[in-house]
């Protein structure tokens, strides 16, 4: 019956926010007390909430509304992301810019000077002299650098808010997919995490990370990781007798079970702490130290509920929740390699810009000293003071000039752009991508580690073969073959020993196959029945849920799943599902044709193993045991904790081959990693003999290899030296030819992921890929290069550890991560090819210029526009190509792999070498090429001059056409090739030869610019196609004949290794039980971020985008 009706009121909840906030303070004991004193039950709080135990609430908009407003929406408000103003501020800040500012204005106020009682004309050196008219034109300059600046932060602090709103976009559609499991109207149906609302009655299974505060209804065999609130790092057992409460943030280790929830958003225990740190304000800090200093009935917020001893041990805990969690947001891993080269690289090229700059400032200066005041003899007088110090300060813009150009800025732009435009394509190739840095870190993966069920397999899983009644089955038997009392044995134990919550419906559209929801393995079971003709739905109506006397919930050391059930007699029955060779070695009886129990000798459990087991497993299927036991009535009741004595002396009912076919598309994907140079191997958790037949149907052993298969006991032994420890030689013998590892643990999966990359056997440290969906699978998956989670069968757990979610949970989908990680790579080397020739050339141009005709060629305005082609537009233009199946066809790039390869430098040589050959032909003998002025000899503030205006535009072109050239950066002669894919390339191809069009012949004196001829145009653009077909001569000169270049960018920066983790390396472990610890003491942190935290660009590398929820199904098997 239910209790909520459409027509209620707030006045009909007999509970307050606050008693439920003080409540749920309370802990084990206490909190058992308080219930049964206040309330009675939990029943009762069910009853005050207006809701019912077993069918939940109505659920209606106006019930849900309701709810909201009287206990909260489960939302905790976000910090507000900085408006555009506030990115143009911090554009503003760049030291640089800053001080181009500083020189420009004051050019700017020294332009309108005018010597008091004489002419400008008379302050200035003959040499440098210039007419009246053309002085009061000196302000043009100074505004045009100013508009320049205006312009360079315009554009970033664009690209700032652009790719911030890209992200949110992306939180947003993440945080609309949280989905949790609540029951309404007596019906389950998944809601998104931010409907949840206090009095919803939720299902929690394995590996969920709950969402909100709530009472236990029903649990079995429920242990919760509460380490990130208590810091202890024993799970807790839940009961109804002995500890109810269930926590916001803590995650579900083990069994399943229901509760009511009580408290949501800010009025959880989550959101109390996150409260009291500042969440949702703009000032963190202050808020987090009023409120600490406030005696706890100050506020009417935190009355009651911020009085009690559990409150006041979490705001105790908050500086230290705090510190940890910065702490913890560094991990190893997130050090991004390709990010730390691309640092040391950067700071080599600013510290060359730096000394550059500096020294065209005193070389122009020291002339302009000399030339005044010895050569001419001139003194210096108070009146031409400000006309010395104008020149001054023109000299030192056209240095700051050059160090604007030299130092390239557009790297971290390129990076972001990249990863961004990569994250947002992987999605739709089935990849979420929760690091940014794990794009490019896949790139160089040499090894990956494979679950197998789901991603190299489908996923649907049937029945196909059978040892029922001491008969072997190779096809599904029609039902009059099996006794009834066999039938009546196999129909229960299925029914009831599979959670409710696996079921199989009726296919959507006609003609396709029946829909399987939740296990799948359960599934295939729930399909046998229905192939037998027999109804399970019927048994689970006789027997509810609710009327499971016991549940021992599937986990890694278990192998199997059991469920008791208790008869009228007083008598129990216990039904188990599990591993077949290891429920078999449980079994001392079996059931005959008859459905008796017979005997069942060791003799005959070999004979099955040999004859079935093995059989069905060489056939690529995985076996199942449905076993039995009846605790006969008339003796006190067993102790059900006591498992070594309830699964002994088990009886076997039968043994199903279930087959999960590979998937149609893997064994090429497979292929395609091993001609990539990547080594994939599989571990799971089936029997070796399955897993043997799926590694050769996915092409994972190859005929003609030497590769070794192991159990995870075996290799467990292997790895173990005589002192009980691992030894690191031990596993360096093993993974280079392991290919398959079954019947694994988690602690045997990391075991393997962490020697292998501890591992210096190879040249190149091995960089390993993990996939995982289990919540045992997280130390693996954290400790992984780059960690898969599944995103259908994962957990909450394995999510949170992962750094790519596999939204499809197929194999295939981590080739194409592949290929993004190798692209994310080409598309920097592209930039840094492109942005060092442009870097080279105008650095030296304005410096050799300066330095011998005392004004560069290329001027200050100009110089601001190169940048902005080489920076913001190149880094948009070659961080957006797509990848290509070329990329599977080289080997991975290797951690130490040089970032500037020898190919790269010889092009950037010889392109810089072709320009400037060009360039200084112009500058020196341009004027008479082209019968025009010389630029030269003219005044430094003279007009522009069509000499220079062409150095300008044929500097550009070459820089257009180079752009080109850096699409190939691997010897490749074709530069079109794929050119019109790319549309955002050919736009800014396009716009930036229009703009510099405009420029030119428009521009005027504000960009230094003269009106060019159609004949000087035509010369302009010649040039500038000359560099393609320079290229194309450059990939004829062999890399042989250039040794002497010196790649660059080979070592990366040491990786900052935090104190936790460098006690963590300190032991050869157990290594899953210690990073199991680590990973649950953090979890809590991640999982308030799953909430609130908003990730700022500047931080890409160093924080995980957004956590993903999506529902699981109960981890039975």
């Amino acid at each position: 019956m239910m209790v909520t009706t459409d027509t209620f009121v707030p006045t009909d909840f007999k509970i307050t926010v606050s008693e439920l906030r003080s409540l749920m303070e309370l802990r084990k004991s206490e909190a058992v007390a308080k219930i049964q004193t206040t309330y009675g039950d939990v029943v009762e709080i069910c009853a005050r909430l207006q809701t019912s135990p077993t069918l939940g609430i109505c659920g209606t908009q106006t019930e849900l509304a309701l709810r909201q407003a009287a206990f909260g929406s489960n939302f905790i408000p976000p910090k507000k992301p900085l408006t555009f103003l506030e990115l143009v501020w911090e554009a503003l800040q760049d030291m640089t810019l800053c001080i181009l500012e500083v020189a420009a204005i004051i050019s700017l106020g020294l332009s309108f000077y005018q010597p008091a009682g004489g002419s400008i004309a008379a302050c200035r050196p003959t040499d440098v002299g210039g007419e009246e008219e053309e002085a009061e034109a000196d302000w043009i300059e100074g505004c045009a650098i100013l508009l320049s600046v205006v312009c360079v932060v315009l554009v970033t602090a664009f690209n700032d808010w652009s790719k911030e709103k890209q992200f949110r976009g992306l939180q947003n559609r993440i945080e609309k997919e949280q989905m949790f499991t609540v029951i309404r109207q007596g019906q389950f149906m998944h809601v998104p995490v931010a409907e949840l609302v206090v009095g919803d009655v939720a299902q929690i299974h394995y590996g969920d990370l709950l969402p909100a505060d709530g009472l236990l209804l029903q649990g079995y065999d429920l242990k919760v990781d509460e380490s990130s609130l208590t810091g202890e790092s024993n799970h807790v057992k839940k009961s109804l007798t002995g500890d109810p409460m269930l926590l916001s943030g803590t995650h579900v280790m083990e069994g399943s079970g229901k509760m009511v929830i009580t408290a949501v958003g800010v009025n959880s225990q989550t959101g109390i702490i996150l409260t009291l740190l500042g969440a949702g304000e703009d000032q963190p800090e202050k808020n987090h130290s009023d409120k600490k200093h406030k005696k706890p009935g100050d506020s009417p917020r935190h009355s009651q509920g911020t009085v009690k001893k559990g409150s006041s041990a979490s705001r105790n805990q908050i500086e230290d929740d705090k510190h940890s969690a910065k702490k913890r947001s560094t991990h190893p891993k997130e050090k991004s390699v390709l990010q730390a080269k691309l640092t040391r690289l950067a700071l080599q090229i600013g510290k060359a810009g730096l000394a550059m700059s500096m020294i065209t400032v005193i070389v122009l200066i020291t002339y302009f000293l000399i030339q005044n005041f010895v050569i001419e003899k001139r003194t210096w007088t108070v009146q031409c003071t400000p006309v010395y110090v104008q020149y001054i300060v023109k000299f030192f813009i056209i240095g700051v000039t050059i160090l604007v150009v030299a130092v390239p800025e557009g790297l971290p732009l390129a990076v972001t752009i990249s990863l961004a435009y990569s994250v947002k394509k992987m999605m739709k190739d089935n990849n979420l991508v929760r690091h940014l840095d794990a794009c490019e870190t896949m790139g160089n993966a040499t090894a990956i580690c494979s679950d197998k069920t789901g991603t190299l397999t489908m996923n649907r899983m049937t029945v196909v073969q059978i040892f029922i009644g001491g008969a072997h089955y190779k096809v599904v038997p029609a039902t009059e073959l099996i006794h009834h009392a066999l039938l009546n044995y196999l129909i229960e134990g299925i029914s009831v020993n599979c959670a409710y919550t696996s079921k199989i419906l009726p296919p959507e559209k006609e003609g396709a196959l029946p829909r399987q929801i939740g296990n799948k393995t359960e599934c295939a079971l729930l399909g046998l029945l229905l192939e037998l003709n027999q109804d399970y739905e019927a048994v689970r109506t006789k027997i509810p849920e609710e009327k499971l006397h016991k549940v021992y919930t599937f986990n890694s050391d278990r192998k199997s799943m059991s469920t008791v059930l208790k008869n009228p007699n007083g008598s129990y029955r216990l039904f188990s599902k599990g591993a077949s060779e290891i429920l078999l070695k449980k079994c001392t009886r079996i059931l005959n044709a008859t459905g008796q129990s017979g005997s069942f000798s060791k003799k005959d459990r070999e004979n099955v193993i040999n004859n079935v087991i093995e059989r069905m497993a060489s056939e690529g299927l995985r076996t199942i045991c449905l076993a039995l036991k009846d605790f006969p009535a008339g003796y006190s009741e067993p102790n059900w904790d006591e498992e070594d004595d309830i699964f002994k002396d088990l009886t076997c009912i039968a043994v199903v081959g279930i087959e999960d076919p590979v998937r149609p598309e893997v064994p090429d994907a497979i292929r395609k990693c091993q001609k990539a140079g990547i080594v994939v191997r599989m571990v799971t958790g089936d029997n070796i003999n399955t897993a043997r037949a799926i590694a050769a149907k996915c092409g994972i052993m190859r005929p003609g290899e030497t590769f070794v298969c192991l159990e995870g006991s075996d290799f467990n032994r292997l790895i173990h030296g005589p002192d009980g420890e691992i030894q690191q030689e031990l596993i360096d013998r093993i993974w280079p030819t392991l290919c398959v590892l079954a019947r694994s643990s988690p602690a045997d999966k990391y075991n393997l992921v962490a020697g292998i990359i501890n591992s210096n056997i190879t040249e190149q440290r091995q960089v390993v890929a993990v996939t995982g969906d289990g919540t045992n699978d997280g130390p693996a998956l954290k400790k992984a290069d780059v960690g898969f989670a599944m995103g259908i069968a994962g957990t909450d757990v394995a999510k949170e550890a992962s750094d790519i979610i596999l939204t499809d949970d197929n194999f295939s989908s981590i080739v194409k991560a592949v290929m993004w990680g190798r692209n994310v790579y080409d598309s920097i080397s592209k930039f840094l090819q492109f942005q060092l020739t442009v870097n080279v050339v105008a650095v030296i141009v304005a410096f050799t210029g300066a330095c011998i005709t005392q004004n560069s060629p290329l001027k200050a305005v100009q110089m601001l526009w190169v940048n902005l082609i080489m920076d913001t537009f190149a880094s948009l233009a070659l961080a957006t190509e797509k990848p290509t199946e070329a990329l599977l066809e080289r080997k991975p790039y290797g951690r130490n792999k040089p970032l500037i390869s020898r190919m790269m430098l010889k092009n950037i040589v010889l392109h810089a070498t072709y320009q400037l050959v060009v360039v200084f032909a112009l500058v020196f003998a341009g004027e008479k090429f082209f019968d025009i002025e010389n630029g030269r000899t003219a005044p430094l503030h003279s007009p522009p001059t069509q000499h220079y205006t062409i150095v300008f535009n044929t500097f550009v072109m070459m820089q257009i056409c180079n752009e080109v050239n850096a699409r190939k950066i691997h010897g490749e002669r074709n530069v079109f090739s794929g050119i019109f894919r790319n549309a955002i390339f050919c736009c800014i191809t396009l716009g930036t030869f229009i703009v510099q069009i405009v420029i030119v012949q428009i521009g005027g004196k504000p960009f230094s610019c003269a009106k060019l001829t159609l004949e000087q145009w035509l010369w302009s653009t010649f040039f500038g196609l000359g560099t393609l077909l320079w290229g194309q001569f450059i990939v004829y000169i062999p890399n042989r004949y250039l040794r002497f270049l010196r790649p660059l960018g080979e070592q990366p920066p040491e990786e900052e290794i935090i104190e936790e983790e460098e006690e963590l390396y300190e032991e050869e472990i157990d290594y899953g039980e210690r990073e199991m610890r680590r990973i649950s003491q953090s979890s809590w942190c991640r999982g308030v971020n799953r909430v609130h935290t908003q990730y700022r660009v500047v931080n890409t590398f160093r924080t995980p985008p957004y956590e993903l929820h999506t529902s699981n199904s109960n981890k039975t098997i």
